[in-house]
C-alpha cells in the first residue's frame, strides 16, 4: 500500500515543478493594465490662463511668543503675566485672530507643571495651534 504517493502503482516519484503559467498570466495582465493607464497619467488639459500684475499677499497668522523661565515665570512677548490673566490674554488673542499660533519657549530647568498649566490655559481659550520652540544643537 502506497500511502502518500500520487502514482498509479509504478516506481515513479512525484515531480516537484513550479507551474509558471499562472505567474505569467498575472504578469501579462499587469503589463496590459500599466500600458493602458500610463498615457492617462501624463494627459493634461491645455488652458490659456489670463495674466495679472498683482503681488500675492501672504496672510501670516498672528503669533504669541510665550516664554517660561527657569523660575517658572510666564512672559507673553517681553511682558510678565500671572496665571490669573494668562487665559484672558489668550482669549483676547483668539478674538482678534481665530488662527493665532502659540510659540512656547520653556527653559530647560522650568517645571513641567508650569508648561502644562500654560498649555491647558491655551486650550481652554481656544488656541489649537501650539508649537514648541527649541534651539538646534548637537545630539548629546
Amino acid at each position: 500500500m502506497g500511502i502518500g504517493t500520487f502514482s498509479n502503482g509504478g516506481n515513479q516519484m512525484p515531480t516537484a515543478e513550479i507551474n509558471m503559467v499562472p505567474l505569467i498570466d498575472v504578469m501579462l495582465v499587469l503589463l496590459i493594465i500599466f500600458m493602458i493607464t500610463a498615457p492617462l497619467m501624463t494627459h493634461s488639459v491645455k488652458v490659456d490662463l489670463p495674466r495679472a500684475s498683482s503681488t500675492p499677499t501672504p496672510e501670516k497668522p498672528m503669533t504669541l511668543q510665550v516664554a517660561i523661565t527657569a523660575d517658572n515665570k510666564v512672559f507673553i512677548g517681553s511682558e510678565p503675566v500671572d496665571a490669573a490673566t494668562l487665559e484672558t490674554r489668550f482669549r483676547d488673542a483668539v478674538s482678534q485672530d481665530a488662527n493665532v499660533e502659540l510659540h512656547l519657549k520653556a527653559d530647560r530647568d522650568s517645571r513641567y507643571e508650569a508648561v502644562a498649566e500654560t498649555m491647558s490655559a491655551a486650550r481652554r481659550a481656544g488656541l489649537s495651534k501650539i508649537g514648541f520652540v527649541t534651539q538646534p544643537g548637537n545630539n548629546e
